[in-house]
């Protein structure tokens, strides 16, 4: 039962609604002795909660896991979907559990833990998380926020010194997340057999957060017109945030379809990763041996999935012809974000046909030369003025000066006030990302129990465009006798 600061929330679990089949209710695991490591008070304010709440032992229990929201049964839900492009079946929340949502007039927020137990979806996980990936997972969702990319949320990281054994003994920590919706492609995947459940999908979808998508006829709901236009406007969505991903240097490592929001979120913070040294083909999961969820594989690899959430709705009597119209828009729509974007970060004032090749050398003058993704766009701003440091980001100054020569004819030819031109620059590149290396000293302070480092980054990525004094290493790619930072599945 919620208590203190929690009672006042205006709660319910509109997930529970569905029939039973969708879901399973069951208790967290509470952690033993549980300590706050980090919350963050912009999520809190998402769902009514003042910075003051967020030190209360009411907030710590129920984000530890030890407490229910009101009266609310806490759930785990069914899902399935194709893992690395093959079918795997059943699978499920098996270390998370819904608490239940929180209506506000800023909208609704379901609120969920992560790493807190096991529920029948499980199989053989322990459903546990450990503080690596956990913290991970915290400082990556409001990174993103940062950079201005669509996202579920953080609100609360807690820790224990309950072991959990991965390669070795770890401890085990909890991540209390926040969205409108947690529901994946691999829901509907799950009922893509059943009318009778993927219509309640559906119509419990569209109500809550596509009701623009509702087709009527006659007064009753065209069941195959509605799951077509949830269909194109959840692939418009997944083409821009893609685009955004892109952009960044954001390689996500797991994009399997149950990882991929109905809603256009990014979803899931396991093994991803922001590039360092550009390499067109990264790889930043360690357990993707064959390079599936590479940086140039992503926009693929979204259409693919895509096309699998849309053959889940075949069984409402959807026409493939028509669902494959929906998708039909998905590489003009990506290329519009994606060229909408890279213009704003080249500094162009629109993007022109001729603009293309420029790109094309862009991308093989940086996978070429190794060169640092987010410096090489973050100092293209100064190039005019002084080049020097933006050339010494290459092995090989000479194709870079080249390159440099071509695009600074293109910049120039089309005028404006050049202070402006670099201000916008500079709002449009980052000079912070969440580094593998950065995260890392995060995770090996907070196991000794510190957690300035998470605090400090937590704060740096809130505004990643900002150049801040005492945050130069933060810029910084990692040095080069670092020892690299490997993320895999078990991330």
């Amino acid at each position: 039962m919620a208590e203190g600061v929690l009672a006042g929330l205006d709660t319910g679990c509109s997930f529970a609604s569905l029939p039973r089949g969708f879901y399973a209710q069951v208790n967290p695991r509470p952690l033993r002795e549980p300590r706050l490591l980090h919350a963050n008070p912009d999520a809190a304010a998402l769902i009514g909660l003042g910075a003051d709440a967020l030190g209360t032992p009411e907030f710590l229990a129920l984000c530890a896991g030890g407490a229910r929201l009101a009266d609310i049964a806490p759930l785990a839900t069914v899902y399935s979907g194709h893992q690395f492009g093959v079918w795997a079946g059943q699978l499920g929340d098996g270390r998370a559990h819904l608490l239940g949502e929180v209506r506000t007039t800023n909208g609704t927020w379901e609120i969920q833990l992560k790493g807190s137990g096991r529920t029948p979806y499980s199989r053989m996980g322990d459903g546990w998380a450990v503080l690596r990936s956990s913290v991970r997972e915290y400082l990556a969702s409001e990174a993103m926020v940062g950079l201005g990319i669509p996202t579920t949320r953080a609100l609360a990281l807690v820790a224990s010194n309950d072991p959990v054994v991965r390669e070795t003994v770890e401890t085990a920590a909890v991540v209390t997340r926040l969205a409108p919706s947690f529901v994946r492609f691999g829901h509907f995947e799950h009922w893509g057999h059943s009318h009778h459940e993927q219509k309640a999908l559906l119509d419990y979808v569209v109500e809550h957060w596509y009701p623009e998508c509702r087709e009527m006829t006659g007064g009753e709901t065209d069941v195959p017109a509605t799951a077509c236009r949830l269909l194109a406007e959840v692939a418009r969505r997944t083409a821009r945030l893609i685009a955004q991903w892109q952009l960044v240097g954001f390689c996500h490592g797991v994009m399997n379809t149950d990882n991929m929001s109905i809603l256009g979120l990014t979803l899931d913070y396991g093994p991803y990763g922001f590039m360092d040294a550009f390499q067109a083909n990264h790889v930043c999961n360690h357990s993707d041996t064959a390079g599936r969820y590479a940086w140039n594989a992503q926009p693929a690899v979204a259409h693919w999935n895509l096309y699998r959430l849309a053959s889940s709705l075949l069984v409402l009597g959807c026409e493939a012809p028509a669902l494959e119209a929906c998708l039909a828009s998905f590489e003009t729509d990506f290329l519009s974000a994606y060229r909408d974007g890279l213009a704003r970060k080249l500094g162009l004032d629109a993007w022109e046909p001729a603009d293309a090749a420029l790109e094309d050398d862009w991308w093989g003058l940086l996978h070429a030369q190794r060169a640092d993704f987010t410096l090489a766009f973050r100092r293209l701003a100064d190039t005019d003025r002084d080049a020097d440091p933006w050339l010494a980001l290459f092995a090989d100054p000479v194709p870079a000066r080249a390159w440099l020569d071509r695009y600074l004819a293109r910049r120039s030819g089309q005028g404006g006030d050049v202070e402006m031109r670099r201000a916008a620059m500079n709002g449009a590149n980052p000079l912070y990302v969440l580094r593998n290396h950065l995260a890392q000293h995060a995770i090996e302070a907070a196991q000794q129990g510190d957690a300035s480092e998470v605090e400090r980054l937590w704060a740096l990525l809130r505004d990643p465009y900002t150049e801040r004094p005492g945050f130069e290493r933060c810029a910084q790619p990692p040095a080069g006798d670092a020892p690299a930072v490997a993320v895999s599945c078990s991330s």
